[in-house]
């Protein structure tokens, strides 16, 4: 089984790939390869998605590699291939991203907006940077073991507002719901770094990697 981290000059690369080969290992998962090659996406078992910075800017910079995001949507969608989204890799499946006044369109696999966060309590930073305590919402294979007062390690702005409650899978409270991770059919996405997040980060990485959508 081989999974690739998808490479389009964004991302904690050097530290997703060391705990997901970590993980692999433990748990006798095949490879983990850092490509920004289409074929080798085309023929991976899982792919994830890391993305830091600006909305805009990643999706202008996946669309930058001829091929890269076409072969990534192919095997998500018509081959059914396991997906991990985290941060701006997870904001990039919304239907649109309206960071900083603009209005760009995602990938539209989980329907909603990525919108600012607005804490009720001014006394609160942007942006939401350090450990919150993540609160499950709905169940899932990649939570096996991860419960609610878990922490997980989060930098961000915005957030993933979903439409549907269904595909928001947990959220933690900054100031109000703040969305942590969505998920339907065989793709995922993190708001929180699983790879900067210790044992909860670990577990999950462990989960997707042996998870069977």
């Amino acid at each position: 089984m081989t999974t690739i981290i998808v490479d389009y000059n964004s991302g904690n690369l050097h530290s997703a790939e060391k705990s997901f080969q970590r993980m692999a290992q433990e748990e006798d998962a095949g490879i983990v390869i850092v490509s920004s090659d289409p074929e080798a996406v085309a023929k991976a078992d899982r792919i994830v998605l890391p993305g830091v910075g600006a909305f805009a800017d990643c999706r202008a910079g996946l669309a930058g590699f001829d091929g890269l995001f076409e072969a990534v949507e192919d095997a998500v969608l018509s081959r059914a291939v396991p997906f991990l989204g985290i941060c701006v890799g997870m904001q990039m499946m919304a239907t649109r991203g309206l960071e900083h006044g603009l209005n760009t369109p995602g990938f539209d696999w989980i329907s909603g907006e990525v919108v600012e966060l607005t804490p009720s309590d001014p006394t609160l930073k942007i942006p939401h940077m350090g450990w919150n305590d993540l609160v499950i919402d709905v169940p899932h294979p990649v939570l096996d073991g991860i419960k609610t007062g878990d922490h997980a390690y989060f930098v961000h702005s915005y957030h993933l507002a979903a439409s549907d409650p269904a595909n928001r899978l947990a959220h933690c409270d900054y100031g109000g719901d703040v969305t942590a991770m969505v998920g339907r059919d065989n793709m995922i996405g993190t708001q929180f770094h699983p790879e900067k997040s210790q044992s909860t980060g670990l577990r999950l990485i462990g989960n997707f990697l042996k998870w069977t959508p």
